[in-house]
């Protein structure tokens, strides 16, 4: 002390006794849960920022190679010659694509695929990586298949109960399975691409006899060369694309994949957000601990001397070597957290991907230390300002009123960093405001259960356990709502996710009737028309009613030419600049519902129903004119209904009908849905062995293969959530050990008095449960509540009322506040009585 008194004392030896001041109280315990909270929230930035930044890395990596090509241009309908003539007049390499969904069979069955043709050359950038036997070891090649064999996934053998080698029939052609296709640099995320892939060469489609009136075929042509010469081509050729042709390139980088990484990456982040944002409460309560702890040390030093530069700068070697050790310690634990991610997540993230940058460990050092300037601080300024009288008058204190200036600061350094992650102002807002409502909720609904509480201690009389432990509930008010308001959020963020996991897919399954259709049936051409229905009504699928499709493109409205340009909404941009499905009929469909005007009339006028979304996306109204141009034709249709649609019946359902005058001696095909029982799948096979041509959707693979993409983002979401629970724990525990003292000095007085040791952890242990099982029912209550309104608002089904979160909130928080309570009382009742109140 005589050091500190000195005022031409060494730096060196300010140095060394802030190092000394940090060993003993970590020794001591007194930072250990602000050391904790500081690495759950480093911990759990780091872990995206690390996931994130890979998969980023990766994506600019291989942009070239996902789209297998510099330039591809895509279209609905076959690309012009010209196109290609241009393409190699400025020294260009091509090559033509064609992809579709069609039906795969063998002698033992029949498989949706998507049928992919290619000639040789393709891909022009990145390569194919082919096996000899499915998920053995593979290789890249350079080649395509031969004419007359296929290349297909894996899990397409076992699916048609085939071995390689053996024929595979697509339509009317049988093509030898040669090999398996194991990469594909430029394979997509849309509906077709996630169905087993079957590649073949371009030579062999005609034989198949595939392409027919009503087939959805997506053209490409893909384009590679020196960039002066692809910026060139793009120059000429954007001007000319028509409707239905779009362009990619190495700047688009495949959007979609982009879209699905950028929104899932900033899902993460606000979750891992929601954990740093409770972590900063515990950091606040752990330092408040801190200067009670030590404001008799402070004053006896100033008494000695010391003055407040000297303090401040002790205190700041102190907190700053804890809090880089701590944001250390939570990287380290990020890094391993994220590889856990990338487990996680390896049914989706299928390429390799680089090593991380260390940027997210800058990232989470920047989180870590903004948490301990904030949040720390304030309370550790007040220490270097403990007046030297305090050694003999302890009512004497620091006055509080600056602390407010440092948490402002904290919140407003926490606001930005929101902000910073979210990337969009309203989403950051709606984060940090739907936050703090929440918790503001949880506080009053936690302040009226305290009171309650209070009446129902006062009731009690032969229970003195029960009693105490309740008294300590009411008397420690403000404690017990922070504990319970931390926990709960937590809390109700796991339940949440286990609810919107389970019972939101349960609810819409359950929605459903049990014979809702499962199998979509398209492709059907005119004069397959009666042997199909006869054939399905042989089979007892009485469901099965054929519906004609007609494929069509919104040109105009009441005479003026629309285009996508003409709208802001993207959705509203996909619908006119591609062509629609429309049907035409007398009678309304099955689970649809007009809303405004009258139905179809059967007095050879052009009329058109539209779907009430579809009609409120484009602006369209009762009497407006439609111009449809179908197979070059301009039909034209006057808007006399608005229908509601109910899509999640799995029936076939139009955007737009129209009467049969209009569209009745169009091309067409025709589309049915109906239920197969388990078991029935000869009905499926003897089918397509009839009609090679039909192509049959499985929705009920499809809804599977939904729910095991959701269960894993799901588990690797719920692991970022243990992040948030851990820092509504350390909340839990810093509020305990805020109060450790006065427990010390209660239990004392108590053991004084007669009280036995059992007796008094009883008392303790009631009033842990007592927070747990509050904090649990509040969040159950949470979870359930925004549970029915993404249900009923998003979702649009009813949802069917659930126990288990009742039961598994108040469960899951007791234990959770156990733990907590056996973490920060630990030792308090093992005290000697006289030791306690001698300190009073």
């Amino acid at each position: 002390m005589t050091v500190m008194a000195d005022p031409a004392s060494s730096r060196f030896t300010v140095w060394r006794l802030g190092w000394a001041l940090m060993r003993r109280d970590a020794r001591a315990g007194e930072l250990r849960l602000l050391i904790l909270a500081l690495v759950v929230a480093v911990a759990a930035i780091t872990s995206v920022g690390f996931l994130s930044d890979r998969v980023s890395r990766a994506l600019a990596r291989d942009s070239a190679q996902m789209l297998g090509a510099d330039l591809v241009l895509q279209a609905d309908v076959p690309i012009a010659r010209d196109f290609s003539a241009q393409a190699r007049k400025q020294g260009l390499t091509l090559s033509t694509v064609e992809q579709f969904p069609s039906m795969a069979s063998s002698a033992s069955g029949a498989q949706l695929v998507s049928l992919k043709a290619v000639e040789p050359g393709y891909p022009l950038r990145g390569v194919l990586r082919v096996a000899e036997q499915p998920y053995g070891p593979d290789a890249a090649t350079r080649d395509v298949p031969a004419p007359g064999t296929v290349w297909v996934d894996p899990q397409l053998p076992a699916l048609l109960g085939i071995k390689m080698g053996d024929p595979v029939k697509l339509g009317d052609a049988s093509l030898r399975v040669a090999k398996v296709l194991s990469y594909e640099p430029d394979r997509g995320m849309q509906f077709i691409d996630l169905a087993p892939r079957v590649l073949m060469n371009l030579s062999d489609l005609p034989a198949t006899h595939l392409v027919v009136t009503g087939s959805r075929i997506e053209y490409l042509l893909l384009a590679s060369g020196e960039p002066g010469a692809v910026a060139g081509y793009r120059a000429w050729l954007e001007p000319r694309l028509g409707r239905g042709q779009k362009l990619d390139s190495l700047e688009s980088g495949r959007p979609e994949i982009r879209r699905t990484l950028d929104r899932a990456q900033r899902f993460l982040d606000l979750v891992a957000l929601l954990a740093v944002m409770i972590a900063a409460v515990a950091v606040a309560l752990s330092a408040g601990r801190f200067m009670q702890r030590h404001r008799d040390g402070i004053a006896v030093m100033r008494c000695l001397g010391a003055q407040q530069a000297q303090i401040a700068r002790l205190l700041w070697i102190e907190f700053g070597t804890v809090g880089l050790f701590a944001c250390l310690a939570g990287c380290a634990l990020g890094y391993g957290a994220h590889q856990l991610l990338v487990w996680l997540l390896s049914g989706i993230i299928h390429a390799s991907l680089p090593a991380p940058s260390f940027v997210p460990a800058l990232q989470g050092m920047l989180t870590g230390m903004l948490l301990l300037l904030g949040f720390a601080m304030p309370s550790l300024a007040r220490l270097r300002r403990v007046p030297p009288a305090r050694v003999l008058r302890r009512d004497l204190d620091a006055a509080p009123a600056r602390d407010f200036a440092g948490y402002a600061l904290g919140a407003l350094g926490l606001a930005l960093m929101i902000l910073w992650f979210a990337g969009d102002a309203k989403l950051a807002a709606v984060v940090a405001g739907g936050f703090l409502a929440a918790f503001l909720a949880f506080a009053v609904a936690a302040w009226l259960c305290v009171l309650a509480l209070g009446g129902v201690r006062n009731a009690l009389r032969g229970a003195p356990a029960l009693r105490f432990g309740l008294a300590g509930v009411v008397r420690r008010r403000l404690a017990t709502i922070t504990q319970v308001c931390a926990l709960s959020v937590g809390l109700m963020a796991l339940l949440l996710l286990t609810l919107i996991r389970t019972d939101l897919i349960a609810g819409w399954q359950h929605s459903l009737p049990p014979d809702a259709p499962n199998r979509f049936l398209i492709n059907v051409q005119d004069d397959q028309r009666d042997a199909v229905a006869r054939q399905l009504a042989d089979a007892r699928l009485t469901q099965a009613k054929l519906l004609p499709m007609v494929r069509g493109r919104l040109i105009a409205v009441n005479g003026r030419p629309v285009g996508p340009d003409d709208y802001d909404d993207p959705r509203a941009k996909r619908l006119v600049d591609r062509e629609f499905n429309l049907s035409y009929g007398d009678v309304l469909p099955e689970g649809n519902r007009i809303t405004q005007g009258h139905w179809l009339r059967p007095n050879g006028k052009s009329e058109v129903s539209l779907e009430t979304g579809l009609a409120e996306r484009l602006n369209l109204h009762l009497g407006d004119k439609l111009v449809f141009d179908v197979a070059g034709q301009n039909d034209e249709a006057a808007v006399t209904s608005l229908r509601k649609v109910d899509w999640d019946s799995m029936r076939v359902n139009f955007f737009a009908i129209l009467s049969p005058a209009s569209l009745a001696d169009q091309p067409r095909s025709w589309i049915t849905s109906f239920y197969l029982p388990p078991g029935r799948g000869e009905v499926l096979r003897d089918l397509i062995a009839r009609f090679p041509n039909l192509t049959i959707f499985d929705v009920a693979a499809l809804l599977n293969q939904l729910q095991n993409v959701l269960a894993e983002v799901g588990r690797a979401v719920q692991l970022l959530f243990v992040f948030t629970l851990s820092a509504g724990m350390l909340v839990l525990a810093a509020a305990l050990a805020a109060t450790r003292d006065e427990r010390m000095r209660e239990a004392a007085v108590l053991r004084a008095l007669g009280a036995t040791r059992v007796q008094l952890v009883r008392t303790q242990r009631i009033e842990l449960l007592a927070v747990g099982a509050l904090a649990g029912l509040l969040a159950a209550a949470g979870a359930v509540a925004v549970d029915w309104l993404l249900a009923g608002q998003v979702f649009r089904f009813a949802m069917t009322p659930s126990l288990w979160p009742w039961l598994a909130g108040p469960v899951t928080g007791m234990l959770v506040a156990w733990a907590g309570g056996a973490l920060a009382l630990r030792g308090v009742l093992r005290a000697p009585p006289l030791v306690s109140l001698r300190e009073i």
